[in-house]
């Protein structure tokens, strides 16, 4: 049993234009910090392009078509003050999904027990009929209508932990009480959503954190309301949304985690899917805006992904599993 990586030349080519947080530089940092020795027996597979029906399983075949057709031949295109697509832009969002569906099917074949999509742009602010929030496509949504339609699941689980709420993620699964949708974030803030009060059919579960919360609030929040849900939900596929933007030194948020917080709630969610699902894990990339930041966060979360696969390995401090001292 091994992890998977998958992504594409394509979500690199995603370009929103000069300046924009979401820029390209974002996955090739977190690619770089893969090419660690540490990662040495990391798979790697290419991210197919989802197919447009898979993506109309949670939007409107008018809106992906739309999307598709408005992807401009150069420049930029704006969808919203904070969206924009480039050429490239429209087959990124659909290698996004076929990463995403590509590793559901790996992993519930047995060829892996877990994968992270190192894939752009990102998703979980994407609505139904609207892009937004630097999302096209809402890949783990589009995931879990996936495993669902092909795999025949009946109980998919998406745990998010970016700084910011995933509101397409959570009203595409509101009303449906076989999804469940916990995340913590900072709150007040972008988009909105995300209040305690949201829950949706008894399947949504909001942990919201304070602007300058750090490991403290969100261990808390994640072992006192999140990790209970998801045990009673008890899922037969994790799907995370593994957004590193709530680290301290990200530009666009304000709450104070480092690496050991993303090795332990990986941990955490780990040892949840090993007591519920056969330790079927999927991670995808969302935000994450200070590259040395998101870099050593992502690779912490991967070695923490590699680590449950390779027994006997004694330490797993954030240091160890990103394979280069801290502080960089």
């Amino acid at each position: 049993m091994t992890t998977l990586l998958y992504t594409h030349p394509a979500c690199i080519d995603h370009n929103p234009g000069p300046m924009h947080p979401e820029r390209p530089e974002r996955l090739k940092a977190v690619l770089a910090a893969l090419e660690d020795p540490a990662f040495a027996s990391l798979e790697r597979r290419e991210a197919p392009a989802a197919d447009p029906e898979q993506v109309a399983r949670v939007h409107p075949r008018s809106f992906v078509d739309q999307l598709l057709q408005s992807v401009p031949e150069s420049g930029t295109v704006s969808l919203d003050p904070d969206t924009y697509m480039s050429p490239a832009s429209g087959e990124a969002a659909l290698r996004a999904v076929g990463a995403v569906c590509a590793a559901i099917d790996a992993v519930m074949a047995g060829e892996a027990r877990n994968a992270f999509c190192a894939i752009r742009p990102p998703g979980h602010h994407a609505e139904a009929a609207q892009a937004m929030g630097f999302c096209l496509f809402n890949q783990v949504a589009a995931g879990a209508a996936h495993a669902r339609a092909v795999h025949g699941l009946n109980r998919v689980a998406v745990i998010d932990f970016d700084v910011h709420h995933g509101n397409g993620t959570q009203h595409m699964f509101e009303r449906d009480p076989g999804l469940f949708y916990g995340s913590t974030h900072q709150w007040p803030f972008y988009p909105g959503t995300g209040a305690e009060s949201e829950t949706g059919a008894g399947n949504i579960c909001n942990a919201p954190l304070s602007a300058m919360a750090g490991s403290q609030e969100f261990r808390e929040a994640m072992t006192g309301t999140v990790l209970p849900a998801l045990r009673v939900f008890r899922p037969e596929l994790l799907l995370i949304s593994a957004g590193f933007d709530a680290h301290r030194d990200d530009p666009l948020a304000s709450l104070n985690l480092d690496e050991e917080d993303y090795a332990w709630v990986t941990e955490q969610l780990l040892q949840v899917a090993d007591e519920c699902c056969g330790g079927r894990v999927v991670s995808a990339l969302e935000g994450g805006y200070d590259l040395g930041a998101l870099a050593s966060c992502a690779a912490v979360h991967v070695r923490s992904l590699m680590a449950c696969v390779e027994p006997g390995r004694g330490d797993r401090s954030a240091a160890a599993l990103a394979g280069s001292p801290r502080g960089d």
